[in-house]
């Protein structure tokens, strides 16, 4: 393909990419309607702006909490609380498989990592002692809170902690935010562990990395080849003639050199 022509393309995909994943002021969610609208279409969406697909945060283009900060202070000043709010509607999943990270996603995309999930709880049901203690636990107590957790496995909270976080990271434990009435007045707010299974009770018949990842390649429209293997926690399951076989496929596309995107119809 002649230069100019790969270079217009690419314009031409940044350009689109600029504008679906409202990567403008002039495109910033107004309302959690817009939020969940822009969601839905994408079907994937990062916390924090960190990589090629589209972040909720990102898309808000609104002023820090706090002007120079780091962390929660770099969240949008008033809109931060849409992550929690879309991650509570109907179709709609938070999980921690952005490498720890947690992210958004639609029903339909959460389905495709399903057979990478159930495939994760056996492993770690069988890795280790404490792995396989909260997972035998929440099979028979079923979805529970953390405090409940530390009661009932006489464990703290660093320890809970521990054995969590990388069960959460490969989508064999899944968690939802709760809020709690505390001790006198107020509140606390808190989290509900659960398997997958019990999370999503029916196997999805389908999905795997590679479908994942042309969902992905459609949410940012256009990304970094490299960046691919980075998007989610499953680096093992990674081999490098992945992309190659999507190329093959006719799945996804290389529109210039280092670069990839879904194939999308051309003009005339």
């Amino acid at each position: 393909m002649p230069a100019a022509l790969v270079d217009r393309t690419l314009a031409e995909l940044e350009a689109r990419r600029a504008y679906e994943c409202r990567l403008t002021p002039q495109g910033a969610l107004d309302t959690l309607a817009d939020a969940e609208s822009f969601l839905r279409d994408r079907g994937m969406l990062t916390r924090t702006a960190d990589c090629a697909l589209p972040s909720l945060f990102g898309a808000c283009h609104e002023e820090p909490y706090q002007a120079g900060s780091r962390g929660f202070g770099s969240w949008p000043k008033t809109k931060y609380p849409w992550f929690w709010e879309l991650a509570r509607l109907d179709g709609i999943h938070e999980l921690a498989i952005h490498r720890g990270k947690s992210m958004l996603l639609t029903a339909e995309v959460a389905a495709l990592a399903d057979p990478i999930c159930r495939a994760e709880l056996d492993r770690y049901a069988a890795a280790d002692e404490d792995s396989a203690t909260l997972l035998r636990h929440l099979g028979d107590a079923g979805p529970s809170e953390l405090e409940d957790l530390k009661v009932e496995l006489g464990w703290s909270a660093s320890r809970l902690r521990g054995v969590r976080s990388p069960l959460e990271r490969v989508g064999a434990v899944v968690s939802h935010g709760v809020t709690l009435p505390a001790r006198g007045r107020g509140h606390v707010h808190s989290s509900v562990l659960a398997r997958w299974d019990q999370a999503f009770p029916e196997p999805s018949g389908g999905g795997g990395l590679e479908e994942l990842i042309v969902a992905g390649a459609r949410a940012a429209v256009v990304a970094p080849e490299p960046e691919l293997r980075r998007w989610f926690s499953w680096t093992s399951r990674w081999d490098d003639g992945l992309v190659d076989r999507l190329v093959t496929q006719g799945r996804i596309e290389r529109p210039a050199p280092g670069w990839v995107s879904v194939p999308h119809p051309r003009p005339g």
